[in-house]
């Protein structure tokens, strides 16, 4: 290194440790470390999750009164969070500051807009998610298993507070739309066995911890059947009765968030939380046609490519009935996901020089929730967990899972996109927790999609079918911005966003049909995957222009991964920062 150089980059070394023990810093760090205590005192869930035993037998308390108390706790702590001085603050305690900011004013306005009183969508709800809060929870003492059976007496408790938030948003207008939840009495259902041993909440008796003894064994398996007939299955009961004679009649008619109470806010507040963008519903619409234009061209290059004799459309209907394109088994649908995966993981070392040390897994979509579930998820795992993370590939209905998606769907959901993604985020040891376990959807969706293109330059998509449907995927992400926003913003109905979505990819009718919903019930999150894409490969190009030949992508992606999900604009200073790292390096070795 140059005698100069050197002694700058030293200089620069000292002024921020300096900055870091700055009483700012210091007043910051406790003050981050207080709301993440705050957040898990208002969650006996996630703290049990993040390993305090002692929360392990409570469930979450959702009653109205007690969002309002927390709301009341955030904006305390947001009073504060600005009374601290950011211009004060290192470069990297600014990051925090401005992340935690948006994190604490974005779950206010979350309960504000009384978010709580939909606890449910067209694809999941709190009855779903209880029926598998033992995945989530370990198995090795009596203690534990005390701790289940304690959370399986309160779910009637919380069966109550959601039904009764409900109701006020029954009141209110603060519902799911009615088009969207009318499979819910099939759905409750699979949750209601009249064995209770068959009972998903009875799971976790079936094979007993070697640790217990055989006494004891049949007592916790006695008094879980007891809580299942007497409690468990009650609630599923009732729920389902409000469902059907409350809920359902009285759910609104329109699909658009405009038409929640003061949805127009409510909907750009959740573009702002989503995309971490300040865009308005018209920019999003245009960035979306403008894209679902020039995928259109080059999918039309592909059909050129095999010579199909037809029309767009026809093509679309060539591939979701041709047999060819389909799995004759949800065995072989597995199996050809995990050699997908397992192929991609022999690319990684190319494109990387950091890899997690935790593993995945390819399973299926739970049965209970696999017919109205999305094509595939990935399911994470703590750190330290037994268990591995997960990618779910969903296998009901076979006929509508095309083979051709599968590469896309795979690098998206697996290896390099979100399971790489998460495992590594949770090894950023030096990141205050509040970062190392948060997940922001334009950074982490943005970066799955930038992964289904990525794959492309490592020998992926070789057959001109599977690149139709890498390109069909891309096309279901750019028309999410026309449609979320069609839907949501400018009165677009549900039929004409299925049909905008039959016609331009091919994606089968059910997919199309499940997104739709999906997006209905959950506004604006669907925005978020095209928008982060965009930006990632718009600072791979300032990298690459910035760099020349010196640009190593390995080291780029390491730097997109580098300090865990964050928003677009903070990704933006990681990327220059980069760009300003590599620039210094390459001259200190000329």
């Amino acid at each position: 290194m140059k005698p100069l150089l050197l002694l700058l980059s030293l200089f620069s070394i000292v002024l921020e440790l300096q900055a870091k023990s700055s009483k700012h810093d210091i007043k910051l760090e406790a003050l981050l470390d207080q709301g993440w205590e705050y957040s898990l005192s208002r969650s006996p869930q996630s703290a049990s999750y993040f390993g305090d035993k002692d929360k392990a037998g409570d469930l979450d308390d959702v009653s109205s009164e007690f969002q309002m108390q927390t709301a009341k706790g955030l904006q305390k702590l947001l009073k504060q969070l600005i009374k601290i001085n950011r211009d004060k603050l290192s470069k990297d305690n600014k990051i925090n500051f401005d992340m935690s900011e948006d994190m604490i004013a974005g779950r206010i306005a979350d309960i504000q807009f009384h978010e709580y009183q939909m606890p449910i969508t067209s694809e999941g709800s709190f009855h779903a998610s209880l029926a598998r809060m033992s995945v989530n929870m370990q198995f090795v003492t009596a203690k534990d298993y005390e701790s289940y059976l304690s959370r399986m007496a309160q779910i009637p408790r919380v069966f109550n507070q959601h039904t009764d938030n409900m109701r006020v948003g029954l009141k209110t207008g603060m519902t799911q739309p009615q088009v969207i939840i009318q499979h819910y009495p099939e759905f409750i259902d699979k949750y209601i066995t009249e064995n209770p041993q068959e009972s998903s909440f009875y799971n976790p008796f079936n094979s007993i911890h070697k640790n217990i003894s055989d006494e004891q064994a049949a007592e916790f398996r006695k008094r879980a059947q007891v809580l299942i007939e007497s409690k468990i299955t009650p609630a599923y009961i009732a729920f389902k009765k409000f469902m059907v004679e409350e809920y359902i009649p009285g759910a609104k008619k329109d699909i658009g968030a405009y038409s929640f109470p003061n949805g127009k806010a409510y909907y750009q507040q959740q573009i702002k939380e989503y995309t971490t963008l300040d865009l308005t519903p018209k920019e999003v619409n245009d960035i979306g046609w403008k894209e679902v234009k020039r995928i259109r061209a080059e999918m039309e290059q592909v059909i050129k490519q095999v010579e199909f004799k037809g029309s767009f459309s026809e093509f679309l209907d060539f591939l979701r009935t041709d047999e060819r394109f389909y799995a004759k088994s949800a065995e072989d649908l597995l199996k050809e996901a995990s050699y997908i995966a397992k192929k991609m993981d022999g690319k990684l070392p190319s494109l990387f020089t950091k890899l997690p040390r935790q593993p995945y897994t390819v399973n299926p979509v739970p049965e209970q929730i696999a017919a109205n579930y999305t094509t595939g998820r990935y399911v994470g795992a703590p750190l330290d967990s037994t268990r591995p993370g997960q990618y779910w590939v969903n296998t009901y209905g076979l006929k509508k899972r095309p083979l051709y998606n599968l590469e896309a769907l795979t690098v998206h959901e697996a290896v390099p996109g979100h399971h790489l993604q998460a495992a590594l985020s949770k090894e950023l040891d030096q990141l205050p927790k509040f970062r190392r376990y948060n997940y922001i959807s334009a950074y982490g969706e943005g970066w799955g999609l930038y992964c289904e293109k990525l794959a492309k330059e490592v020998g992926f998509y070789q057959d001109p079918y599977s690149e139709f449907g890498r390109l069909t995927y891309e096309m279901w992400r750019a028309m999410r911005l026309v449609v979320d926003t069609g839907m949501h913003a400018f009165g677009m109905s549900r039929d004409e966003a299925i049909k905008l979505m039959e016609e331009n990819t091919a994606l089968s009718k059910h997919n199309v049909r499940t997104e739709i919903d999906r997006y209905i019930g959950w506004p604006a999150q669907a925005l978020s995957y095209k928008l982060g894409e965009i930006k990632i490969w718009e600072l791979r190009a300032k990298a690459e222009k910035a760099l020349g030949k010196k640009f190593d992508i390995r080291t780029f992606h390491d730097a997109v991964l580098s300090q865990g999900s964050v928003p677009l604009n903070v990704l933006e200073q990681i990327i220059d920062n980069y760009i300003d790292e590599q620039k210094m390096l390459t001259e200190n070795n000329e």
